[in-house]
């Protein structure tokens, strides 16, 4: 388990953090201990075997249920379960800390962004292995001929409002829907903020990046939204 424990800023109330679970029971306790304080964790289970749903109720968590396997899955069902304004997203593998999601919350509700990202920084062995990070160099490269975004990485740790967000009408539901998110988001001239945060070696093993073939179905996703046509829709203001 991760030993990185950051202090935490006073944080706004009022917020739902979408955590996409499968087979994650060892890295949970860590992930919700530093959820900030009066924010929701809404775990979603995405058919964990390991007793991650049973874990989750025990740290607090509200567990929501997604049979359909796949990444985008999970994350869409936890953004339409969510009831708070502003929704964030974070891996539940211990490789990123909720807590880092405090000023982005404020970065959205002080008006100065739409779409906070954090542009991962591998801290420790085996962070982020060299085809993964590869895979995610070329993807962004690739995004910013699609959109003029000068963004670095597309990494899950993010926050917006919800509202806007469901007015994305994000159809993918594999790993491309991290990109398509940003990829609408672009389209319907939101500001698009992004910050650097320390990325730990998982808890765990990937169920998506963690090996070449992963990483190839992961770009194959990713290639079919960067390959949609510009759509309308979403705007913020």
């Amino acid at each position: 388990m991760n030993g990185v424990t950051p202090s935490t800023p006073s944080s706004p109330a009022g917020v739902d953090v979408v955590l996409p679970c499968l087979d994650e029971a060892e890295a949970l306790p860590w992930v919700l201990a530093r959820i900030p304080a009066g924010w929701r964790a809404l775990v979603v289970d995405n058919g964990s075997t390991d007793g991650s749903a049973d874990i989750a109720r025990a740290h607090g968590a509200t567990v929501v249920h997604e049979p359909r396997r796949g990444f985008g899955a999970a994350c869409h069902a936890g953004l339409t379960a969510a009831t708070a304004d502003v929704v964030c997203f974070c891996d539940c593998d211990a490789s990123l800390d909720p807590a880092l999601l405090v000023p982005f919350v404020r970065e959205v509700l002080d008006g100065e962004a739409d779409l906070v990202l954090g542009r991962r920084r591998a801290r420790g062995r085996g962070a982020w292995p060299a085809h993964a990070r590869a895979g995610n160099l070329a993807l962004a490269r690739l995004l910013r001929r699609r959109t003029g975004l000068r963004l670095h990485d597309l990494g899950p740790l993010r926050a917006a409002r919800r509202e806007p967000l469901l007015a994305l009408g994000l159809s993918d539901r594999r790993s491309g829907y991290p990109l398509q998110m940003v990829v609408r988001a672009a389209d319907a001239g939101w500001r698009i903020a992004e910050h650097d945060v320390p990325y730990l070696p998982r808890t765990g093993a990937s169920k998506v990046t963690g090996t070449w073939r992963g990483t190839w179905q992961a770009v194959r996703d990713m290639s079919r939204v960067l390959a949609e046509p510009p759509a309308g829709g979403g705007a913020v203001r």
